[in-house]
């Protein structure tokens, strides 16, 4: 526990500030490439509009937690569950949060420019991808999300990382319907036939 413990204590400071970075340094090379943005928050007041703030709302709290708790001990304000904090929760915590960003930043690789954060808006953009991870689950990228999510409550088991799984999870399961009801309408009969032969999850 001496070793694993700071070592997760400075892991998730250090990973969740990479992949803000990681995260703004895409989203702004593709502006700069390609001159629109693939980042879409939806009609202001519409579902995926808020699912968008209480995403990056939740995203800069455990940023900002994760990174002040390498310098001060806030864990009795975080209610962490004593049962779960031992190095072996936090090492499969912390394996699984490496799983989860390499298995995003795969999905998103093989979307290429076709990748989306959020529903666009119009049609002319994006192809319908059925093939690769996306012909065994229609929502993968999710699915690595929801992993990481859990995996970060392993890697700090507490009241605070609970919420942000049952929240984070329950976004994404709510934004997965919203997309749905989108890619059906862009790509009609395309899309129907792909949701009847591909389940959502597994």
């Amino acid at each position: 526990m001496d070793l694993i413990e700071p070592l997760v204590r400075h892991f998730l400071g250090i990973f969740f500030l990479m992949i803000g970075l990681q995260f703004s340094g895409r989203t702004l090379g593709l502006y700069d490439r390609l001159k629109f943005s693939h980042i879409n928050y939806g009609k202001r007041g519409s579902a995926p509009w808020w699912h968008r703030h209480a995403f990056n709302l939740f995203r800069a709290a455990i940023l900002g937690i994760c990174v002040v708790r390498v310098f001060a001990d806030i864990d009795p304000w975080l209610g962490v569950f004593g049962p779960l904090y031992h190095w072996p929760v936090l090492l499969v915590g912390m394996l699984l949060l490496l799983t989860s960003f390499a298995g995003v930043n795969y999905l998103q690789a093989y979307m290429h420019a076709d990748w989306r954060s959020g529903i666009e808006a119009g049609k002319g953009r994006q192809k319908l991808i059925t093939e690769g991870p996306f012909a065994r689950s229609r929502n993968p990228l999710f699915m690595a999300i929801i992993a990481g999510q859990f995996g970060f409550f392993l890697a700090l088991p507490s009241v605070f990382s609970l919420v942000c799984l049952i929240t984070g999870a329950t976004v994404i399961v709510r934004q997965a319907h919203e997309e749905e009801k989108a890619l059906a309408r862009q790509f009609g009969d395309a899309y129907e036939q792909y949701r009847n032969r591909v389940p959502r999850w597994f």
